[in-house]
């Protein structure tokens, strides 16, 4: 996807280049122009290909601080890819002699190199598949198979190129993902897992160690990143690199870049003295051996990756100490390879040496007890990887040319082994699944694949030398999940024994949310603290998690702690101030009561309609303690018995006003001559009056109890950090229907009292009447906004003190000069006086 128009347009060109070299070549070997790639020969029934940068360009005075470097040279042999050649060579002998794979088939193979060019490797690529010819007189037969190539850029140029001819390519060492898509690579295989797995198990390193700020160093190249394009060398970009590098935070970087292409910038930071890094690397430079020196652990050392399991292929050492220039004298490998082991050059017959080296070899020289890493064959990762190469492709062929599985019984071949199609085989190499010699499980998914498994290596200094100490694998499994198991206290980090930290911005505490900085990374942020009724209560919270609604946030906001809840209580300053109230009308009432009743035959308390005043009393007793059902724990039945309690005694005490009232219009009007209305409305009558006006309050407190009674509620709104249980009218049309019914009682009193305040004599009581209802009813038309207006408790507060405002003005208005006539003034008792009040 980040390949430009002009890379398309250039993969096209060489493609069609392609076919029309193979179109030239392959019919009759016709030589188009000489390819000056070095190779190594061996002729077979069925030839197999193999290309390797057996020598790798050197660069020459990359870091003079030039535009350019001075010059890119193919010279440097590379003992490790030399290794990997002979690894194809014993693969292929060793199958040979086994009668169960090709029998009475040999293999033969035809090796090139490829310098780690994508244009050498093309040429390479090319030659294998047209049997190019290399001198006027040999023409080679085309490959079947090609093993291809170490980096994915030079794999991308073969697989591209070979690709439409169906020509199977299997990589040993090209990781990249972007080589997984069949409809560009359709004859790709690898034995080497994708960096698709390799990115996991980085992630999974990282996010294992908790890194959240690293950088990141990738190839100029298809390894680091997908399209195809050569990588050349850039002075300007290397030291743009350093110097971020350098003014970086970060403390952990990934490098995820070929070996050839890190070696210059590696040199380059140990020149430079940048120390104090935890690298983290991928699988192509984390075992080099050029890389692992003690000079590069100076800055490098720690550097932790991943790489594939390793093989012990002890028959695999006398192969490699057999070889010698004197028994292959035409393979050139082979001669720079004795050259650099043996330090001395070998001299063969009819060759003028052109070795820079100035001892000649006696010919008594042999590898047999060379010490050198070379011959270690108990630790082998790529070279593993090219023996499963050449396997997989042996059973495939098998499979064409017996049409069967190895194990099979097969009678003998179902054709020519001259007739075989590179498609064929690439069909075949889809569907082998075998076991090698080593008991691993040999196969490839459908982008051409092997299941993905990597050890963890850690770069340590032991005895003057840098060693690859494994320390951990990371394996897929079949369900799609991963697991990596590492020895954390084994590694030894680039800070020593302690695990490096590398963030951009701290863990936010407890209490606190990230918030991100625009314009940065991710890991970039600053830490808020948590709003009011929300918390984080682990540290590094993206969001604050909201409390449950019966819970409010602790000061430091990192847990959720109840709601205090309220109610109006006894024992608060309010609470006591309505008890006390309560308790003390009730008991002025008693004591009136009492009062009323020794004095019933006095003056006073006749005028007064003393069975009228004593239940009227008795009322007022009622609803001066109905508040103390307003300050207790709201519950189903006190919320129901506060409300109707209330409804219900003030409805009797305004019932026994309007039949004071009634009797003293009535007796005005009992002083007309001729009226019979005063002589009709008598004690019954009054009880009846009292008995109707009560029954219509006590037929809407039922219905009320029936449809929707008062329930205890719990209110969240009116405070963040306490719950106000209070009772809920439940039917608020009932609740203003209790209260309506009151004052239209009131209403009625008060118009007659009115009509009544003027009558002479003894009858003047409508004057105290009058005044009491006046009161009566300012306190409750003042009560209904007050009512709706006050929050929480304080709505029952202002219910209880409107309940008692208006009783104690009853009370007072109506019985109060009547016990100061009888308590202070006795003298005024007598029929006389108290007519003419």
């Amino acid at each position: 996807n980040n390949t430009p128009q002009w890379g398309w347009l250039g993969l096209i060109l060489i493609v069609l280049f392609s076919l029309v070299l193979y179109l030239s070549v392959a019919p009759g070997c016709k030589r188009i122009g000489k390819f000056d790639v070095p190779g190594w020969f061996k002729q077979g029934d069925i030839v197999i290909g193999g290309i390797f940068p057996v020598y790798n360009r050197e660069v020459v005075s990359i870091f003079n601080y030039e535009k350019k470097p001075t010059s890119v040279n193919c010279d440097r042999f590379d003992l490790r890819a030399f290794r990997w050649t002979q690894m194809m060579i014993f693969a292929i002998e060793e199958i040979n002699k086994d009668p169960t794979i090709l029998l009475n088939v040999t293999l033969g193979y035809r090796i090139l190199d490829s310098c780690s060019s994508p244009t050498n490797t093309l040429r390479a690529a090319l030659t294998l598949v047209g049997g190019q010819e290399e001198n006027n007189s040999t023409c080679f037969p085309a490959v079947s198979a090609i093993v291809a190539e170490a980096e994915s850029s030079q794999s991308i140029a073969v697989a591209s190129t070979v690709g439409p001819f169906q020509v199977p390519i299997v990589s040993y060492f090209s990781t990249c993902a972007c080589l997984s898509d069949r409809t560009k690579y359709p004859t790709f295989f690898r034995t080497v897992p994708s960096d698709y797995y390799q990115a996991k198990a980085l992630a999974a390193l990282v996010k294992r160690f908790g890194w959240k700020w690293i950088g990141a160093l990738q190839a100029d190249n298809d390894y680091g990143r997908n399209g195809i394009q050569a990588f050349t060398y850039s002075v300007d970009k290397t030291l743009r690199v350093l110097e971020m590098i350098k003014k970086s935070t970060v403390k952990v970087i990934l490098a995820f870049t070929a070996e050839g292409d890190f070696y210059p910038l590696m040199k380059e930071v140990v020149k430079q003295n940048i120390t104090g890094i935890q690298w983290i690397a991928s699988e192509a430079w984390i075992t080099s051996s050029r890389l692992s020196t003690p000079e590069m652990f100076q800055a490098f050392g720690g550097a932790l990756g991943f790489v594939m399991p390793k093989m012990a292929v002890p028959n695999l050492k006398p192969f490699l100490t057999s070889i010698s220039p004197h028994a292959d004298s035409g393979a050139v490998f082979v001669r720079t390879f004795w050259e650099i082991i043996m330090g001395c050059t070998p001299h063969l017959s009819g060759e003028n040496s052109t070795s820079s080296l100035d001892g000649m070899c006696t010919g008594d020289e042999t590898l047999s007890d060379s010490q050198d890493p070379f011959f270690d064959v108990t630790e082998l990762r790529v070279s593993y990887n090219v023996y499963n190469a050449i396997y997989a492709i042996a059973h495939a062929l098998h499979r064409v040319v017996f049409c069967k599985s190895v194990g099979e019984k097969a009678e003998g071949p179902c054709m020519n082994v001259s007739q075989i199609e590179p498609k064929q085989v690439t069909a075949q190499l889809q569907r082998v699944h075998f076991v090698n010699t080593f008991g691993d499980s040999i196969f490839f998914d459908e982008n051409g694949d092997p299941p993905a498994s990597y050890e963890v290596i850690n770069w340590q200094l032991r005895d003057g030398e840098v060693h690859h100490v494994s320390l951990g694998h990371f394996a897929s499994a079949v369900n799609g999940d991963y697991k990596l198991s590492i020895l954390e206290e084994e590694i030894v980090w680039r800070t020593g024994k302690n695990i490096p930290t590398s963030v951009c911005s701290e863990v936010c505490p407890v209490g606190t949310r990230k918030a991100q900085i625009k314009g940065k990374p991710i890991c970039c942020f600053e830490c808020i603290p948590c709003a009011e009724g929300s918390i984080a209560n682990m540290t590094g919270a993206v969001d604050c998690v909201p409390c449950p609604v019966k819970f409010w946030s602790s000061d430091k906001k990192d847990e959720c702690i109840p709601k205090t809840v309220e109610y109006l209580t006894y024992n608060e300053p309010m609470g006591i101030v309505i008890t006390v109230l309560s308790l003390l009308g009730a008991s002025l009432c008693l004591i009136t009561m009492v009062i009323f009743i020794k004095n019933n035959q006095t003056p006073v308390i006749k005028a007064s309609n003393a069975q009228l005043s004593c239940f009227l009393l008795l009322s007022l007793v009622l609803c001066f303690l109905s508040p103390l059902t307003f300050i207790v724990t709201p519950t189903v039945w006190t919320c129901m018995l506060r409300h109707t309690a209330f409804g219900l005694t003030f409805a009797v005490c305004i019932s026994c006003v309007l039949g004071k009232t009634i009797v003293v219009v009535l007796a005005f009007k009992a002083t007309t001559p001729g009226s019979k209305v005063a002589r009709q409305f008598g004690p019954k009558q009054q009880r009846i009056i009292v008995c109707a006006c009560t029954f219509i309050q006590v037929v809407i407190i039922i219905l009320w109890l029936t449809l929707n009674p008062p329930y205890p509620d719990m209110v969240f709104q009116h405070s963040t950090k306490k719950i106000l249980l209070e009772c809920n009218t439940g039917s608020e049309a009932a609740f203003y229907a209790v209260l309506s019914y009151i004052g239209f009682l009131a209403v009625i009193c008060l118009v007659l009292a009115f009509i009544a305040r003027k009558l002479p004599d003894n009858f003047n009581e409508a004057k105290f009447i009058t005044f009491s209802l006046l009161i009566f009813c300012a306190v409750w038309i003042s009560f209904i906004p007050a009512y709706v207006s006050s929050p929480g408790k304080f709505t029952t507060a202002v219910e209880t003190f409107a309940i008692l405002s208006s009783a104690f003005g009853l009370f007072i208005c109506i019985f109060a000069p009547k016990c100061y006539i009888i308590l202070i003034k006795p003298e005024r008792n007598t029929k006389r006086l108290v007519a003419k009040h």
